[in-house]
């Protein structure tokens, strides 16, 4: 299990809460000061029984262990078995406790406020998406970005068979059981098709997708390295597509 700064009692630390706020991290320090009290402020309206989850790198590169001290409700967890997003992902899922299992990147781009748009609507499918290829959707990407992403949505949602329009947005409401039932594979960003498309196949999933503005983060640089970006999608698409795990 990884590190945890965990602000709970022994008997409630395995207890099942009703919703989980999961938040994958790398060097996100200066951006988490900010979005932490408004992930709170919004989880507090919806239910008491909340946890948010801050799922940083194997060793501390930043303070962000000190920025999450400073909030009980938040559960400071080092990610297990290597740096990758897909690792933080995988341990995300392993520490939740929610019966609904938010994810939500870390750099701004996604909402605090928007946490209750998903959970609002989690009786309507069981997996929630905030979709920016909706009507109503809008991502502020610049051009090129926006077209690589509509062509990448385009090409899992076709060979997958997936009935949505924003495979790859990673801010999504799940069943954390269901969640927590797979076995995923993926290292890198691609994890978050790979959740879609073997919830999918597992449990024939419903889902719905609200119209949301991706917003270009507030500080530090993107982590995504764009070639291996590029190449682990068109992989992992073909992985799924024949079913290899």
């Amino acid at each position: 299990m990884g590190n945890a700064v965990e602000n709970f009692s022994p008997e409630a630390s395995h207890a099942q809460v009703e919703l989980s706020v999961v938040v994958p991290s790398y060097l996100e320090e200066e951006n988490l000061r900010l979005l932490l009290p408004r992930i709170i402020k919004t989880a507090t309206e919806l239910t008491p029984e909340f946890e948010v989850l801050i799922i940083d790198t194997m060793e501390p590169l930043d303070n962000t262990r000190a920025v999450c001290e400073q909030f009980p409700q938040v559960r400071y967890i080092q990610r297990k078995h290597g740096n990758m997003f897909g690792d933080a992902v995988r341990t995300g899922i392993d520490q939740s406790r929610g019966k609904y299992v938010i994810f939500m990147d870390a750099d701004g781009s996604h909402s605090p406020s928007f946490i209750k748009n998903l959970y609002q609507h989690k009786e309507e499918g069981e997996v929630v998406i905030a979709s920016r290829y909706v009507k109503g959707g809008y991502t502020e990407n610049n051009p090129s970005l926006i077209w690589m992403s509509y062509i990448l949505n385009c090409a899992y949602r076709v060979v997958l068979n997936l009935k949505c329009n924003d495979v790859s947005n990673s801010f999504k409401l799940y069943r954390g059981d269901q969640l927590r039932s797979l076995k995923l594979k993926c290292s890198n960003f691609d994890i978050v098709e790979e959740i879609l498309f073997k919830l999918n196949r597992k449990y024939s999933i419903k889902i719905k997708e609200l119209p949301f503005t991706f917003r270009k983060r507030m500080f530090g640089d993107t982590k995504r390295n764009l070639p291996l970006f590029i190449l682990t999608y068109v992989w992992t698409l073909a992985r799924l597509r024949l079913s290899i795990d």
